[in-house]
């Protein structure tokens, strides 16, 4: 009995279908349309810089210093609308009670497909350079990921669209406004998705330490790659482990057995960093 798979995500897919004249609010059903928040001073310069929608900035009454001139000079250049409230306001609009004097309204995050991911690559001519993260709960692990993405050049980060965290106002704030500038796919199967990834010649590398993995230093990883980074307790689920092409691990010498999943990733990305410039030289 063939099972039937679900390849939504996957432009590739949907051209078979004669679907790719479809608008990408239409083909990303699962989109939130609804109007977001970002808080934080970085995250809301960040997305006016990167000329995200922004529908109004609230900044608290008697704040006019540091980055905040510059967010009012900026907004008041892309026609934004600043208005000035009490921090009371804020604090009732905020969900990471560190809004530092500043909230942007604006409209949701979209997310991209997986294939805008590999056409970003291949634009640069560049080996894709992918992160797949494995129900990743916690905000600040993922925005923190997201940061340390953006600062190492990766192309794209995937994540499921069930029992993970997604874009939500605690990531912006966790990654410094990184996220207006590292495209997030969701995909509603890790491990379809990686069959797929594989058959566009990308090595999926899984990060474990659980086993006698090779060390990730003495791994060949410059290549196109997708670094799966499991969940903080957890870890990369089973079926996902055995999709991966190889596993490999970080040398622990301490009395803690792991590391925390931005760590842990942050760690292997730099070294995918190091292989490829060192390459290129």
């Amino acid at each position: 009995m063939t099972k039937n798979k679900d390849y939504s995500g996957f432009k590739a897919y949907q051209n078979k279908k004669n679907c790719s004249d479809k608008k990408i609010s239409e083909r990303n059903l699962d989109m939130d349309t609804r109007e977001d928040i970002l808080e934080g001073r970085n995250p809301v310069l960040e997305a006016l810089k990167s000329g995200r929608s922004i529908n109004k900035i609230l900044i608290a009454k008697g704040e006019r210093e540091g980055s905040i001139i510059q967010i009012i000079a900026l907004a008041k250049e892309n026609g934004v609308v600043v208005q000035e409230v009490e921090r009371q306001k804020l604090n009732s609009l905020s969900q990471t009670k560190a809004h530092q004097g500043v909230i942007a309204l604006v409209s949701a995050k979209a997310y991209v497909e997986v294939d805008d991911i590999l056409e970003a690559a291949s634009s640069k001519n560049e080996p894709a350079f992918i992160i797949i993260l494995d129900e990743i709960n916690d905000p600040h692990n993922f925005g923190s990921l997201l940061r340390t993405a953006d600062a190492v050049g990766v192309h794209g980060v995937i994540i499921p669209k069930r029992r993970a965290v997604g874009l939500t106002p605690v990531v912006s704030k966790a990654s410094a406004g990184a996220v207006e500038y590292v495209a997030v796919a969701r995909v509603s199967n890790i491990s379809q998705t990686i069959e797929y990834l594989k058959k566009k010649n990308i090595w999926v590398v899984g990060t474990d330490n659980t086993g006698e993995e090779e060390i990730f230093y003495d791994k060949d990883l410059t290549g196109p790659i997708a670094l799966v980074i499991g969940s903080e307790g957890q870890g990369i689920g089973r079926l996902i482990k055995e999709s991966c092409d190889f596993l490999v691990k970080i040398p622990m010498k301490g009395k803690i057995s792991s590391l925390n999943a931005s760590v842990a990733g942050a760690v292997v990305m730099y070294e995918i960093l190091r292989q490829r410039s060192k390459k290129n030289t």
